[in-house]
């Protein structure tokens, strides 16, 4: 595997595409990565928490990682994790076979590393230990997934791990302004660059040195926050903040059956609502009115910011 920068800007949590009989849609999902392309994003993360990796078997996460390398066919880097296991032997095994799939970076999900009551310093203790059994040739990466419980980093273990040199790529989900400063500081200067997850703080992250988006919203209007990525030092990126953060509060409604709702019915690609996480049927009417209605405020401002192109 090549050791590279990643490029800054936009990065979906991708979807995983499931048939009527909740088998994996490996053509719905290359067509979604696709689509993902055409609209402007810099990078994939695939195998992550929304794409249900939980759910998934092992077999599974990993033919879905050789999907995406393959339908993205170089034209942008592709990312992965999948280490759901509890056990660091477990979690290696798993980390080494999807490093296997051609995925430009594993990411290590930062929960997995200790359990919820244990202290920083074990969480160290066991990164330690993982990376004796991973590669030094494989580009890493961190998520600070919230589930089955959110394990944020420390600033003392992120400034470890950063100047190690092996690790690219994290995936923060903090959502405080005031930490993820912290955080840029103490990776300036390494590989390590950040990617926050959280809309509200994005537009401020990126002028203090973020170095993209990589969350949720991607999966529904991922041309706006590739605008963002590119045209945040402008003023009208501070309007468009403004009703992105507020076009956000759609992931507490059913995510991530709505984003395949709205993949489907309004951007028209070939596949099912179906989700091993969520019962699709509970997607009410008003809820995907609400989805509709959100789009048509999404076309507005991607007409705004194309008329200033």
């Amino acid at each position: 595997m090549k050791k590279t920068e990643f490029p800054g800007g936009e990065w979906p949590v991708m979807l995983t595409p499931f048939t009527k009989e909740n088998q994996v849609d490996y053509l719905a999902l290359e067509t979604l990565v696709s689509w993902y392309i055409e609209h402007g994003v810099k990078g994939l993360f695939a195998v992550c928490q929304s794409s249900e990796m939980f759910y998934l078997t092992l077999e599974e996460r990993l033919q879905v990682a050789r999907c995406v390398v393959k339908a993205a066919a170089g034209r942008v880097p592709v990312i992965a994790s999948g280490h759901v296991s509890d056990t660091l032997e477990d979690q290696a095994e798993e980390l080494n076979r999807m490093a296997e799939t051609g995925v430009d970076a594993v990411i290590l999900i930062t929960n997995r590393l200790a359990k919820e009551e244990e202290s920083d310093e074990i969480w160290m203790k066991n990164c330690r230990e993982l990376l004796r059994h991973i590669s030094s040739e494989i580009p890493l990466g961190f998520y600070e997934c919230p589930y089955p419980y959110k394990r944020l980093l420390s600033l003392e273990n992120l400034k470890w791990c950063a100047q190690t040199g092996r690790f690219y790529f994290l995936k923060d989900t903090c959502c405080d302004i005031r930490q993820i400063r912290e955080k840029l500081d103490v990776i300036k200067g390494t590989n390590l660059r950040l990617y926050n997850a959280n809309t509200t703080t994005l537009l401020e992250s990126l002028r203090a040195g973020a170095a993209g988006y990589s969350g949720v919203m991607a999966n529904f209007h991922p041309q706006l926050y590739a605008w963002l990525c590119d045209h945040y030092q402008e003023k009208k990126a501070e309007e468009l903040q403004d009703f992105l953060s507020i076009a956000s509060l759609i992931e507490r409604q059913w995510y991530p059956v709505n984003a395949k709702y709205h993949l489907r019915e309004i951007e028209g690609l070939p596949m099912t609502t179906i989700s091993r996480t969520k019962d699709a049927s509970m997607l009410t009417e008003t809820f995907q009115t609400e989805i509709k209605m959100l789009d048509r405020m999404a076309r507005r401002w991607e007409e705004k910011v194309q008329e200033e192109k």
